[in-house]
C-alpha cells in the first residue's frame, strides 16, 4: 500500500480518521487487527495493511494478543493530509 493520500481507499481513510480521534484499538500481533468504538473492522485486511505500511501504531508495548490504544505515526498524519475531518 503506498503511503500518498490518492492512493488510499475510503474505507482506509476512514480507519486512519477514527485512530486520529482516539477511537481505535490494535491487537498487537503479527498481523495486527483494529476496532474501532469497541467493534471489529469488517476489513482487518486494510487494517493490517495500514500497520506494515507504517501508518498506524500501538501506542504502548502489550503481551501478543493484547489490546492497546491506536495512533497515527508521522506517515499516518501525512497521509491524511488533504482528507477533511468528518462532520460532527
Amino acid at each position: 500500500m503506498s503511503t500518498l493520500p490518492h492512493a488510499l481507499s475510503r474505507r482506509a481513510i476512514a480507519m486512519l480518521k477514527a485512530v486520529a480521534e482516539g477511537r481505535a484499538e490494535l491487537r498487537c500481533s503479527c498481523e495486527p487487527d483494529l476496532r474501532v468504538d469497541g467493534l471489529s473492522c469488517c476489513d482487518q485486511n486494510t487494517a493490517h495493511d495500514l500497520a506494515h505500511a507504517g501508518l498506524v501504531r500501538a501506542t504502548r508495548l502489550v503481551a501478543p494478543g493484547q489490546w492497546a490504544p491506536a495512533e497515527l505515526t508521522e506517515a499516518g498524519h501525512r497521509a491524511l493530509t488533504g482528507f477533511p475531518a468528518a462532520a460532527a
